[in-house]
C-alpha cells in the first residue's frame, strides 16, 4: 500500500478525552422528527469556516479495482432498528413522567452525568458557524451540565478530596462521583522528598528505614480535606476486571497551578507545605510562580486539628486565606475546618471577586449566578465569566425529587465550593462545583471537632463520617427517586433515627439486565421498599452507594476488611501458584467475587503432600481459617490444616500479643527452624521463638530430624513481652499438676500397669501420654528382655500416635513429673503373677525374683525393682559364666534374674544370688487374704474406678474387693454411646459408679459364675453399670439361648480373628462377624484395626444361632447392603469387595460370600504383568474384584483384580486384557504365562479366557535337543502372533527371539513380492545361464532366477566366475508369475543406482549387513515356491538373450565381459562394471586363464586417473571419503555420507567411530554441524543399536547441544523409528524438566504426538492446561489458538471444540487479527477436505460466516483491504456469482462508510 498521510484525517477527530463545547453538538432537539437525527453529521465540519472539506480518498478505493464504489445506507439495518427502540423508550419515558428524556449521547460517562434540556435544532440552511456565532438565539446559557467521570478525568485535572485512608506508601482521596484516587509518597512535597533521599543516601540505614522515619499517618488523618492534581489515570489488572486507578498529587507546586502571588484573593483556599516549624507558628511553601512570598500559619491559628509540636517539616495542608501581609511577601493562613464553612452567616469565606479566573480552585468557596436548571443539575456563572455546573448530586436534588426550578431561580444568587476543574483544548477549565451543606461547610472529622463545637459543626462532621458500615445490608430501603438509565435514589434508616441518602446504579439493581426504570410502575418504582448491601459511603457526594442484586446481598465477603482473622471461611480453589521443590508454592482460594485468599504450601495440610496438584485442582472447594490480614497490602493468608480448622479446645486463638499470658497453651506452624531452634506462627503477626531445649523432654541434635517446616506444634507461652512483640514458647508439658492429676500421681504405685499413646520417640527412649493423664518415658533397654539389639529392633517398630498397653510402672520420677515404664515381658509376667517386689516388706529369702541391672560396678550388680527398691549381687555371686566378661556381661537396664539370698532388716538392705541354690526351690509370696467381703449376688453397690481398658472397667469396693464391668455391661441403647469407637472413653479414674454384682469373674474362660462358685482368695466380681440392671432388674442376655435370629442388638468389638472379628453381646456372650459381613467398603475392611478397634461398639442384627455348637454369628447394617451372593445376580463389569482364601503360585482365589468364590489367575493380578506376584497377597486379605463373566452353565465365575478394573479405567495398561479371540492380530506382540508344557508344545495363557499355542519350532531359533527345558509352567513370555482362528478359537504364536524382536517383519509371500522390489538373498546354485538365488524373509522359502543377461550391463559368458554358492547378493525382481510361481530377478549395478543414492541421503533407512531390505518398496515378484525353476523357460531366455547380444555392434575397444565380483554385500563393487580389460573380439568356452588379465588389470588401474570419477560420481570407497574430508573437514553431511557407506558395509562399529571421529575433527564452533552429527549417531543407535547405546548418546548430546533441541530429535527420530512407547517417555521427561515446560512448541508437540499417534486425545487436551501453567502469559493466547489448530488438523480432534476455544479467544480479543485470520484459514482447509455435497456446502457457509463476522469488526483500512481481497478470492475459488457479487456489495459499504466519516481509522 502506498503511504498516506494520515493527518488531515486526524485533524478532522475531536479529541477522545475532550468534549466539544459547541452547543450544537451537544443539544438535542426538543421535538423529534420521525426519521431519527444522523449520529455523524456533526462530524462533518471542517476548518474554521465551516466549510465541508473533501473527503480523502480511500486506500481501498484507490488500491483495489475488485470493489467497486456504490452507495447505500450508512446505517446498517440493525443500528436503524436499535434507534426505533430508542426513541420509543424516550416517547414512553416522557409519558410516564411528563419530562425530557435523558440524553444519551455519554452513556458511559459519569454516574450522575446529567444534560440539560436541549433547545431546538438549528435550521438546515443555517450553517454551523453562524449558530456559534448567535448564542442569543438558542435558549438557554449553552453550558452542558455535567459530573465527574473517569472518562472525562484527563491530566491535569483539579480536584478536592477527602482523606479515607492512610498506607505506609499512599494516601487515598475521595472524589466527586463516587471516584477514588491515590497520592504517592514521593507526590506529596519537594520537601518530603529531601527527606527520603537523605534517608535513602545514609550508609548505616535499615531497610526498613524508611517507614520508621517517615510515617505517613503522623502527616495526615482521615477526614482531612486536600486539593490534588490528576498526574495519571490508567488499569489495574487484577484478579477478574481491571480497576482504575487515578494518581493524584498534593505538591502546592503542582495543586496551586503557579497562580501570582497578587492573584491569590482573601477568603480563597490555598495548599501549603510545612517549610519550617517555629515556635510562634509554622513557615509555609506555597508553591507559587514567586518563590520569595510565603505563607504563614500562627499558632492560634493551627486550632485543635493539629499541634505545632507535632508537625513535620514537609507536611502538606490546605488552608484559608485569611489575610496578606504589608508588602505582599506573606500571605496569612489557616489550616483550621471550623474555618472553612460558608454557611455561616457573618464573614463567610466566600469569594465573588477576583483578578483572574486562575484563582478559582477547587476547595474555594464562591458566589454563583444561577443561569440555568434543569432535573439534571444547575448551571451558572462566577463574575459572570466562569462558567460552573452542579450535577444531580451537588446540586442537593439526587436524594429526592425535586422541583429545580423552584430550588434555584434562574438570575438568583447561591453559594457553592469549587470540587472539581478540568481544562479544556482550547485552555479554558471546565468548573464544577457543589451546593450541599457538608461541602459548603468543609467539617473536620469528628475527632478534631473541639469541646464547645456546635450542634450544626457536630452534625456536619457526623454525615461525612460513615454511620453505616461497609458490607452491612439494610432490610428496608426505600426508593425516592428513580432515573431511567442511571439507578435509583434510596433512603436508608439509621440506628439514630435519621435517613441517610443512597445510590443504586442500574447495573447493581438486579442480576438480570434492566435497560430502562420507571418511577410510576414496575419493582422499583417510588415508594418501594428493598434490601440492600451497602458497598461503600462517599464523604464528598454524601452518598451511600448500595446493591439491591440478589449475588451481591448473597456473597460472604464483600472486601477483605469483612474477614477477620481466625474466622472459618469456605472457598473454591482459583489456581495454584507454581514454583519450590514440590512444584507449588501455594494455592489461591476466592472466597468471593474479589476476594481470594493465599494458602502457603506449608499451611496446605497437615502432612506433607508430594502431589498437592491432584488434590488442589481448580475449583476444588475447601475449606480454611484465615491466618492473616493485610489491609495495605491487600493480602489475605489462610491454612488449610485440619489442625487448625478443627480445633475444638475452646482454647482462644493467638492474635495479639497484649492477649497471651505464660502458662497458655495453644498450636502454631513452624516457619523457620535453625540449630538453636525454631519460630512457631500463629494467627495474625503473631510469631514466638522455640529453642532447641525446649522442643521435647529429650535431647535433640538437629532439630530438623524431630520438625520439618510446616508441622502444627502444641507450644505452651514461657515468656512474652507485649511492647517488643517478643514471646517463647515451649513444647514440654507443664510440671504442674492439677487437682485431678495429684491425685492421679499420688494413687500411682510402681507395679502398676498402664497404657499411652507414644508422642515422641527420641532414639533412646520413647516418651508417652499415660490414660490416666500423665506422662510417662520409656527407656530403650525396658523394650525387651536380652540384649540389646532386640530392644533397638522393638524401638524402630514403635511409630508416634501408637497405642502402648500393658506397661508396667516401675517408679515416679518426682522432678520430671514423669512415670519411668518398663515393657520387660519377664517383669510384666512377675507383675501379674504378684512376684515383683514393690516394698522391702516383699523381700524373702529364697524368692527368684526378676529386676534389672540399675549400675554395674566392679564389686557387683545392683538390680533394682519397681519403686526405687535395690538389691546387690556381689561378684562371688555372679553366674559363673559371667564373671570374666567386661561389665559382667551386662548392659545398663538388663533384665537380671536373681535369687534373694539373705535380708537385712535392720538396714533393709538385701543380697542376691544369680548362682543356682540347692534344696526346696522358692515358693510365690502369698498375697495378703482380703477380709470378709459383704458383697452377694446382685447386689447394687458403688464402686471407684481403678483404671479404664478398652474392654472393661476395673473397679474397687471401699472394703478392698476388686471388680470388673465388661464393656457390654454399661450401655442400655445406642444412643447411650457418644463415642463409637472408644465408648469407655468417658470414664476417668477414681470416678464413682453404681453396679450390680452378677457374679464372679472365671479368667480363664472369660465367663462369670455365680459368687457361690468362688475358687480365689481373692476374686473379681463380675459387675454391671446397665441402668436396666442397677435399677430396674433386667436380666437379658445372660445366655446364647436367649438370643433369636435376626434381632437387632448392640455389641463390642472384644478381638480380631483371621477371617472375622469376635464381638461381645454380654460377658457370657460372644459372637463372631465375618469380614464379608462387617463393611461393603472395602477401605475400612482393610484397616480393620483402625476402624474397627477393639473396644468399639456396634449395631448387628443376630444372623445365625446355633446352640448345639455354641456359635452366634452378626451381620452389620452396612453389611447387609453387600454385593451379590449369588452367581445369577453377578454381571459383567461388577466391582465387589472379596476375602483372599487361598493363594497359589498360578494366581489367588477369592471368596466374594459363603457359597461363591473365584479364582483370579496371573493374568488377571496386574495390568503389568510384569508386577504379577501372588504372594503380594495374604490370606484373609480384603480386596476389590471386577466380574469378567460368568458361565452359569459350569458354575463358574472369571475374576480381576487390574487396577484398571477396579479402580480407575485411565491408570496406564502395560499388557492390555484379552476378553476374546477377535481382539488379536497376525502379527502382534503379547505377553502370557505359560500354563502346560506338553509333547506337541507350550500352550501359554493370554488371559483367563483366552489361550495361545507353541509349536515346538517356534520355541527357539537355534536348536535345542531338550527343548523342555526353555520354559517352565508360569513363566512369564512374549512371543508375536502368527495365526489367528477366531471360528476355532485357536491362537499360534512363536517365541523366537528374531520374531519377538521389536525389528521384527513377518515374512514375504509370493503375492507380496511385487516387480520392482530390492531384495537380499544368498546364491543356492549356479548354472552358466545364470543363478538361483533363495529370497531372503520369505516363508515358504521363495527362490527366483537370474539370467545371465541380467547379471551385468554387459555380456557375461559364464556366470559361475562371478558368483558362488553361498554368495549374499542384492537382487531387483524384474518379474512375478504367481500362477506359474516364478520370479525374474536381476544384479546389474544400474537397478541399485537411484536406491544407493536415496540410502545416502535418509538417514533412517534399515540396512543391517546388507540383508534387511524387506519391505522398502511396494513392487512386487515372480517365484517358484518349490526353489526350483524350469529349465525350458531358462533354455527360452538365454536363447532371446543371445539373438539379441549378436545384433549389438561392438567396436574395437568394447570388451567381453570376463569374471566378476558382482553384486555382493560385503565390500564388493556396486557397478557391475569390474571386467576383464582383456581386448580379444571372443572368449572361449573354455575356462580362461585368468592370471595374466590380473596383472594387466593392476598395471591399467595405477596408471587410470579417477579424480575425474570422484567429482563425477561421488565417493565411493573409503579412500575416496578420506579424501574429501582432509579438504572438508566440518562437512557435517559429508561425515553422514561415509557413516551411510560403512552401515551398506555392514560395519555398524565403523560407522560409530566414524561419529566420535567427525565430533573431535569438527571446529568447535560449528555446533550446527557437530549438531547434524549428533543426529545421525542417534538415529544410528535407534535403528541398530540396544537402549543402554541410545541412552549413552543422548547423554553425550545433550551435555554439549541444547538439551532441548536434543530432547526433540530424540523424539522424532523414535516416532519416525514407530517405537511411540519410548517417544512417550522422552516427551514426559520434557515435561517434567522446569527449564523446558515454558517453551511452547515443546508442549504442542508433545500434543500433537498424543492425538495423531497414540490416538489419545483426551490426553493430549490435557496438555493444553499443564502448558498455561508453565508457558510464560503472553505466549497464552497463541498457544490455545495452536491447540484449536491441532482439533481442525488431526483425525481424532473435534472441529466444535476448536470452534469453541477459538469464539473464547476472538471474544477476550475481539482485535486479534492474528486469531481471525488462522481460524479462517482452518476453516478453508476443511472445505478442500470435506467428502460429500452436503460437507463441503456445510464447510463453505461456516467459511462464509466467519468472512462475515470479521467484516463487522473495526478495522483499519488496511486491514479491511485484506480481508475483503480474501473473501472475494475465497468466493471466486469456491463460492458463486452471488456470493462475490455480495463481497463487493460489502466492500462498497464500508468504504462509503470510511468516506463519511463513520468508520474508525
Amino acid at each position: 500500500m502506498s503511504s498516506v498521510k494520515r493527518k488531515a484525517v486526524t485533524e478532522e477527530r475531536p479529541n477522545k478525552k475532550s468534549r466539544n463545547s459547541d452547543a450544537a453538538e451537544t443539544k438535542r432537539p426538543e421535538k423529534k422528527s420521525e426519521t431519527p437525527p444522523n449520529p455523524t453529521k456533526s462530524k462533518k465540519s471542517g476548518g474554521e469556516d465551516g466549510e465541508r472539506k473533501a473527503p480523502v480518498k480511500s486506500i481501498l478505493q484507490r488500491e483495489e479495482k475488485a470493489f467497486p464504489r456504490g452507495g447505500g445506507s450508512v446505517l446498517t439495518p440493525i443500528e436503524q432498528k436499535q434507534i426505533r427502540v430508542q426513541a420509543e423508550q424516550d416517547v414512553f419515558f416522557e409519558q410516564q413522567t411528563g419530562q425530557k428524556a435523558p440524553a444519551r449521547e455519554d452513556e458511559d460517562g459519569a454516574l450522575f452525568d446529567e444534560e440539560t434540556e436541549a433547545a431546538p435544532a438549528a435550521k438546515k440552511h443555517k450553517s454551523k458557524k453562524n449558530a456559534r456565532d448567535a448564542p442569543a438565539k438558542v435558549p438557554g446559557s449553552g453550558i452542558r451540565i455535567q459530573g465527574l467521570s473517569y472518562k472525562n478525568l484527563v491530566v491535569g485535572s483539579q480536584v478536592l478530596g477527602y482523606v479515607t485512608a492512610i498506607t505506609g506508601k499512599d494516601v487515598a482521596l475521595a472524589l466527586a462521583n463516587n471516584l477514588t484516587g491515590y497520592v504517592p509518597i514521593t507526590a506529596i512535597s519537594q520537601l518530603l522528598n529531601e527527606r527520603i533521599e537523605k534517608l535513602l543516601a545514609e550508609d548505616e540505614m535499615k531497610d526498613d528505614g524508611e517507614d520508621e522515619d517517615i510515617d505517613l499517618k503522623s502527616l495526615f488523618h482521615v477526614g482531612q480535606w486536600l486539593r490534588a492534581t490528576v498526574m495519571s489515570t490508567g488499569s489495574d489488572a487484577g484478579e477478574g476486571k481491571s480497576k482504575r486507578h487515578i494518581e493524584l498529587s498534593v505538591e502546592p507546586q503542582s495543586v496551586n497551578g503557579g497562580l501570582e502571588a497578587d492573584n491569590v484573593v482573601v477568603d480563597s483556599m490555598l495548599q501549603a507545605s510545612v517549610r519550617s516549624v517555629e515556635d510562634h507558628g509554622l513557615v509555609m511553601d506555597l508553591g507559587l510562580s514567586s518563590a520569595d512570598v510565603k505563607g504563614f500559619v500562627s499558632k492560634k491559628e493551627l486550632g485543635i486539628g493539629y499541634e505545632l509540636e507535632k508537625m513535620q517539616e514537609g507536611q502538606v495542608l490546605m488552608c484559608l486565606v485569611t489575610g496578606k501581609g504589608s508588602n505582599g511577601k506573606v500571605l496569612k493562613l489557616s489550616p483550621d475546618a471550623l474555618r472553612f464553612s460558608a454557611l455561616v452567616v457573618n464573614k463567610a469565606p466566600v469569594v465573588s471577586e477576583a483578578p483572574t479566573v486562575e484563582a478559582f480552585l477547587p476547595g474555594t468557596a464562591v458566589q454563583i449566578l444561577v443561569t440555568e436548571t434543569s432535573a439534571g443539575g444547575v448551571a451558572g456563572k462566577v463574575m459572570g465569566m466562569v462558567e460552573t455546573t452542579a450535577d444531580l448530586v451537588h446540586s442537593g436534588a439526587g436524594a429526592k425529587d425535586v422541583d429545580m426550578s423552584k430550588k434555584f431561580k434562574v438570575g438568583s444568587k447561591v453559594k457553592g465550593r469549587i470540587v472539581w476543574t478540568l481544562p479544556n483544548d482550547d485552555g479554558s477549565r471546565r468548573v464544577g462545583v457543589s451546593m450541599l451543606d457538608t461541602m459548603l461547610a468543609l467539617p473536620p472529622p469528628v475527632s478534631k471537632l473541639p469541646e464547645n463545637a456546635s450542634p450544626k459543626q457536630k452534625l456536619h462532621s457526623a454525615e461525612v463520617s460513615p454511620r453505616m458500615a461497609p458490607s452491612s445490608i439494610v432490610a428496608d430501603a426505600t426508593v425516592t427517586q428513580v432515573l431511567p438509565e442511571r439507578g435509583i435514589f434510596l433512603s436508608l434508616p439509621s440506628a439514630s433515627g435519621t435517613t441517610l441518602s443512597a445510590f443504586a446504579h442500574i447495573s447493581q439493581i438486579s442480576d438480570k439486565r434492566i435497560d430502562v426504570l420507571t418511577s410510576a410502575s414496575g419493582p422499583y418504582k417510588l415508594g418501594s421498599t428493598h434490601k440492600a448491601r451497602v458497598i461503600s459511603h462517599n464523604p464528598v457526594d454524601n452518598l451511600y452507594h448500595v446493591a439491591l442484586k440478589e449475588s451481591v446481598l448473597a456473597q460472604t465477603f464483600l472486601r477483605i476488611e469483612d474477614l477477620n482473622v481466625g474466622e472459618v471461611v469456605s472457598g473454591t480453589v482459583d489456581r495454584l501458584i507454581l514454583g519450590g521443590k514440590t512444584g507449588i508454592t501455594g494455592v489461591l482460594v476466592k472466597l468471593s467475587e474479589g476476594v481470594t485468599g493465599l494458602v502457603p504450601d506449608m499451611h496446605l495440610s497437615d502432612v506433607q503432600l508430594q502431589h498437592p496438584e491432584r488434590k488442589f485442582r481448580e475449583g476444588f472447594p475447601v475449606k480454611g481459617r484465615v491466618l492473616s490480614v493485610d489491609l495495605e497490602k491487600r493480602h489475605v493468608r489462610l491454612t488449610l490444616k485440619k489442625s487448625l480448622i478443627n480445633d475444638e479446645s475452646g482454647v482462644p486463638l493467638w492474635k495479639k500479643y497484649s492477649e497471651l499470658t505464660p502458662g497458655m497453651e495453644g498450636k502454631g506452624t513452624i516457619v523457620n527452624l535453625l540449630a538453636n531452634g525454631g519460630v512457631v506462627q500463629f494467627f495474625d503477626n503473631v510469631r514466638a521463638w522455640l529453642p532447641v531445649a525446649e522442643m521435647g523432654e529429650g535431647f535433640i541434635q538437629d532439630p530438623k530430624q524431630q520438625f520439618r517446616l510446616g508441622q502444627t506444634v502444641n507450644v505452651r507461652i514461657v515468656s512474652v513481652t507485649p511492647e517488643t512483640q517478643e514471646m517463647k514458647v515451649s513444647c514440654k508439658q507443664d510440671d504442674t499438676f492439677d487437682d485431678a492429676q495429684q491425685s492421679t500421681w499420688d494413687a500411682l504405685s510402681g507395679g502398676d500397669l498402664v497404657s499411652g499413646s507414644v508422642t515422641v520417640n527420641g532414639g533412646e527412649s520413647v516418651e508417652l501420654d499415660l490414660e490416666n493423664g500423665l506422662r510417662g518415658i520409656l527407656k530403650l533397654g525396658h523394650l525387651a528382655d536380652g540384649e540389646a539389639s532386640k530392644a533397638e529392633s522393638a524401638l524402630k517398630r514403635i511409630r508416634v500416635g501408637q497405642k502402648l498397653t500393658d506397661l508396667l510402672v516401675l517408679n515416679k520420677l518426682q522432678r520430671s513429673r514423669q512415670v519411668l515404664l518398663s515393657n520387660k515381658p519377664s517383669l510384666l509376667k512377675a507383675a501379674r503373677d504378684q512376684l515383683l517386689l514393690r516394698s522391702f516388706d516383699d523381700v524373702k529369702e529364697e524368692t527368684l525374683v526378676h529386676g534389672f541391672a540399675r549400675n554395674i560396678t566392679p564389686e557387683g550388680i545392683y538390680v533394682e525393682y519397681a519403686d526405687g527398691l535395690v538389691g546387690l549381687v556381689p561378684k562371688s555371686l555372679v553366674d559363673s559364666d559371667l564373671v570374666g566378661k567386661p561389665a559382667f556381661g551386662l548392659v545398663e537396664n538388663q533384665t537380671v534374674k536373681a535369687t534373694v539370698l539373705s535380708v537385712d532388716a535392720v538396714r533393709e538392705r538385701f543380697t542376691l544370688t544369680m548362682r543356682e541354690q540347692s534344696g526346696e526351690p522358692a515358693q510365690k509370696p502369698t498375697a495378703a487374704t482380703p477380709g470378709s467381703h459383704s458383697v452377694t449376688m446382685g447386689q447394687v453397690v458403688k464402686v471407684k474406678i481403678a483404671s479404664v481398658r478398652s474392654t472393661q472397667i476395673n473397679v474397687r469396693h471401699q472394703d478392698g474387693a476388686q471388680g470388673r464391668v465388661d464393656f457390654s455391661e454399661i450401655f442400655d441403647s445406642w444412643e447411650d454411646i457418644l463415642n463409637k469407637k472408644a465408648p469407655l472413653q468417658k470414664f476417668k479414674p477414681n470416678e464413682e459408679i453404681e453396679v450390680k454384682v452378677l457374679g464372679v469373674h472365671d479368667a480363664k474362660n472369660h465367663r462369670f459364675l455365680p459368687i457361690s462358685h468362688r475358687q480365689s482368695k481373692a476374686p473379681v466380681y463380675e459387675l454391671s453399670a446397665k441402668r436396666t440392671r442397677v435399677q430396674g432388674g433386667n436380666e437379658d442376655f445372660l445366655s446364647l439361648d436367649s438370643v433369636k435370629a435376626g434381632s437387632s442388638q448392640v455389641v463390642f468389638v472384644n478381638n480380631h480373628g483371621d477371617n472375622c472379628i469376635w464381638a461381645s453381646l454380654s460377658p457370657n456372650v460372644r459372637g463372631r462377624i465375618a469380614l464379608m459381613d462387617l463393611s461393603d467398603d472395602v477401605g475400612m475392611l482393610q484397616k480393620l484395626e483402625k476402624n474397627f478397634p477393639v473396644g468399639s461398639a456396634l449395631r448387628v442384627q443376630v444372623k445365625s444361632v446355633d446352640l448345639a455348637t455354641g456359635r452366634l454369628d452378626f451381620i452389620t447394617a452396612s453389611g447387609q447392603e453387600s454385593t451379590p451372593v449369588t452367581l445369577a445376580e453377578l454381571s459383567p463389569g461388577m466391582v465387589l469387595p472379596g476375602r483372599v482364601t487361598k493363594i497359589t503360585e498360578r494366581g489367588v482365589n477369592v471368596q466374594l460370600s459363603d457359597n461363591l468364590a473365584g479364582p483370579v489367575p496371573l493374568t488377571e493380578l496386574s495390568d503389568d504383568f510384569d508386577q504379577a506376584n501372588p504372594s503380594q497377597y495374604n490370606r484373609n486379605d480384603i480386596v476389590r474384584v471386577c466380574v469378567l463373566g460368568v458361565d452359569a452353565s459350569n458354575k463358574k465365575v472369571f475374576l480381576s483384580l487390574r487396577p484398571s478394573k477396579v479402580l480407575s479405567s485411565s491408570l496406564p495398561v502395560k499388557d492390555a486384557q484379552i476378553n476374546t479371540v477377535s481382539q488379536l492380530e497376525a502379527g502382534q506382540l503379547v505377553r502370557g504365562f505359560v500354563k502346560h508344557v506338553g509333547d506337541r508344545g507350550v500352550i501359554v495363557s493370554l488371559s483367563a479366557r483366552v489361550d495361545a499355542f507353541v509349536r515346538i519350532s517356534d520355541l527357539s531359533d537355534s536348536y535345542v535337543k531338550d527343548w523342555k527345558t526353555i520354559v517352565e509352567v508360569d513363566q512369564l513370555v512374549t512371543g508375536r502372533i502368527l495365526n489367528v482362528d477366531t471360528a476355532a478359537r485357536n491362537v499360534q504364536i512363536s517365541l523366537k527371539a528374531s520374531h519377538v524382536d521389536k525389528d521384527y517383519k513377518s515374512p514375504l509371500t509370493i503375492a507380496e513380492l511385487k516387480a520392482g522390489m530390492i531384495i537380499t538373498g544368498k546364491v543356492r546354485k549356479v548354472e552358466d545361464f545364470g543363478a538361483f538365488i533363495d529370497i531372503d524373509n520369505t516363508m515358504p522359502k521363495l527362490s527366483g532366477l537370474c539370467h545371465r543377461s541380467e547379471v551385468a550391463s554387459k555380456r557375461v559368458e559364464d556366470v559361475r566366475k562371478l558368483y558362488g554358492e553361498g554368495d549374499v547378493v542384492k537382487a531387483k525382481i524384474l518379474n512375478v508369475d504367481v500362477d506359474k510361481r516364478k520370479i525374474s530377478l536381476g544384479l546389474k549395478a544400474s537397478y541399485f543406482a537411484e536406491a544407493i543414492g536415496e540410502e545416502d541421503e535418509e538417514e533412517e533407512d534399515d540396512e543391517m549387513e546388507g540383508v534387511e531390505l524387506d519391505g522398502e518398496s511396494d513392487d512386487a515378484v515372480e517365484v517358484d515356491t518349490e526353489g526350483g525353476v524350469e529349465l525350458e523357460d531358462v533354455q527360452d531366455m538365454d536363447s532371446d538373450d543371445e539373438e539379441a547380444a549378436e545384433a549389438v555392434v561392438l567396436d574395437e575397444d568394447d570388451d567381453l565381459v570376463g569374471p566378476t565380483e558382482g553384486l555382493k554385500t560385503a565390500g564388493f563393487d556396486w557397478t557391475g562394471d569390474a571386467f576383464d580389460n582383456n581386448k580379444t573380439a571372443t572368449l572361449p568356452d573354455s575356462e580362461p586363464d585368468t592370471a595374466a588379465p590380473k596383472k594387466k588389470k593392476r598395471k591399467a588401474e595405477i596408471k587410470v586417473d579417477m579424480t575425474g570419477d570422484l567429482d563425477k560420481y561421488g565417493p565411493r570407497n573409503a579412500s575416496d571419503f578420506e579424501r574429501q574430508l582432509l579438504g572438508q573437514p566440518n562437512n557435517s553431511g559429508l561425515w553422514i555420507q561415509y557413516m551411510a557407506f560403512q552401515l551398506q558395509l555392514s560395519e555398524t562399529q565403523a560407522a560409530r567411530d566414524l561419529a566420535e571421529r567427525a565430533l573431535r575433527t569438527i571446529h568447535i564452533r560449528e555446533s550446527e554441524e557437530k549438531g547434524n552429527i549428533w543426529i545421525a549417531w542417534l538415529n544410528l543407535e535407534v535403528e541398530y543399536g540396544d537402549d543402554e547405546r541410545v541412552d549413552d548418546v543422548f547423554k553425550q548430546a545433550c551435555q554439549v547441544q541444547d538439551p532441548l533441541v536434543m530432547h526433540e530429535k530424540l523424539a522424532s527420530i523414535l516416532i519416525n523409528s514407530g517405537k511411540y512407547g519410548k517417544a512417550e517417555d522422552v516427551f514426559e521427561k520434557m515435561v517434567g524438566n522446569k527449564s523446558f515446560r515454558a517453551n511452547g512448541d515443546m508442549w504442542l508437540n508433545y500434543a500433537s504426538f498424543l492425538m495423531e499417534k497414540m490416538k489419545n486425545a483426551t490426553r493430549a487436551r490435557s496438555m493444553l492446561s499443564r502448558a498455561l501453567q508453565s508457558v510464560p502469559a503472553n505466549e497464552h493466547r497463541l498457544l490455545t489458538a495452536k491447540f484449536a489448530g491441532l482439533e481442525f488438523r488431526s483425525s481424532e480432534g473435534d472441529p466444535e471444540r476448536a470452534r469453541t476455544i477459538f469464539e473464547g479467544l476472538v471474544t477476550e480479543w475481539p482485535k486479534w487479527s492474528g486469531g481471525w485470520d488462522m481460524w479462517v484459514d482452518l476453516e478453508q482447509s476443511r472445505v478442500a477436505h470435506a467428502e460429500g455435497v452436503e460437507a463441503k456446502n456445510e464447510a463453505r457457509e461456516k467459511v462464509q460466516a466467519l468472512f462475515e463476522r470479521m467484516t463487522r469488526q473495526k478495522m483499519k483500512p488496511r486491514r479491511a483491504k485484506f480481508v475483503f481481497k480474501r473473501w472475494l478470492v475465497y468466493e471466486e475459488n469456491h463460492g458463486d456469482a452471488k456470493g462475490r457479487e455480495r463481497v463487493e456489495g460489502l466492500a462498497r459499504s464500508f468504504v462509503e462508510g470510511l468516506r463519511k466519516g463513520d468508520v474508525e481509522e
